[in-house]
């Protein structure tokens, strides 16, 4: 069923993938006007969710909020099929790093963990590895599809980039601090973990919720420099990154000290623009557990 699933599928991506950018975002602005106003995909849980952090802001600045968002969601999709066909020419372009001389001097001794939220087009980031000499990882949840899964490594391999699932992240790391090999890591951040299992609770967006440590655990561990990725949409297609240093050595820091930082820095993002965050994850669903903890 995987393949046929994916024999189906793959020719519609493909025309997507082709097709010039003014193309593809009318095909965007369509599926926007299905899963918003047709569907209203998750419509309750992104209101939610905005209500919940911005208790300041009236009902209508909400909804226009969650419009944008909405309409943001499916350009980031169109994008992502767009990546399949899209030259490293056409997304130095479209995605300008400001200051990549902070990763370029980092690079030169120590091993970086670039911690980064699903904000933007975080897609894209990979790109990054066209820039450096280190060897560039970036960590990923497997598609239960082995079909697609394999379609998704080959096609973020093409800007140097190697994915490696959850549960390799850590064997990776490690194997390439025993061998002394300076490398690039890619994770997004900003996931809710299991509220059982999460060591460390703290207020994200003014409300107590369980976090991912795991960055932390590993720069502090193996003393790798931490560079949190700030994203800005520029315009439609188009977006701007900066690197904001958290630590250059992580053995250094105190307990919480990178996850906290990276927690601010993301609410600040989030704050400066919120359209452009991933609304609907329901990030705040333990939020009513937190006094256990």
């Amino acid at each position: 069923m995987q393949l046929v699933v994916f024999i189906l599928a793959y020719p519609i991506i493909w025309l997507i993938s082709i097709l010039p950018f003014r193309v593809v975002y009318l095909l965007s602005d369509f599926i926007f006007f299905i899963i918003y106003t047709i569907l209203g995909y998750r419509k309750k849980v992104v209101f939610k969710n905005l209500s919940l952090v911005f208790p300041e802001k009236s009902e209508q600045e909400l909804k226009q909020i969650q419009r944008t968002f909405y309409a943001h969601l499916c350009d980031t999709f169109m994008e992502m099929i767009k990546t399949m066909n899209l030259s490293n020419e056409e997304v130095k372009k479209r995605y300008h790093v400001t200051n990549l001389d902070v990763l370029l001097e980092i690079e030169k001794t120590k091993s970086i963990l670039i911690v980064c939220s699903h904000y933007a087009n975080w897609e894209w980031n990979v790109s990054i590895n066209n820039y450096v000499q280190s060897e560039g990882y970036a960590v990923y949840q497997k598609i239960k599809n082995t079909y697609f899964d394999r379609w998704i490594r080959s096609t973020r391999a093409q800007f140097n980039t190697t994915l490696i699932s959850q549960e390799e992240t850590v064997r990776t790391v490690v194997k390439n601090h025993k061998e002394h090999i300076n490398s690039i890591y890619g994770m997004v951040s900003d996931q809710s973990p299991q509220a059982h299992r999460a060591p460390y609770w703290t207020e994200f967006m003014g409300i107590k919720v369980p976090v991912f440590s795991g960055p932390e655990t590993m720069a502090r561990k193996l003393d790798l420099a931490v560079v949190f990725l700030k994203v800005v949409k520029v315009k439609r297609g188009f977006y701007e990154a900066t690197f904001i240093p958290i630590t250059t050595a992580g053995k250094s820091t105190a307990e919480h000290e990178i996850t906290d930082t990276f927690l601010r820095l993301t609410e600040q993002q989030i704050r400066e623009n919120p359209p452009y965050y991933l609304w609907t994850h329901r990030r705040w669903k333990h939020r009513n557990k937190a006094d256990k903890h």
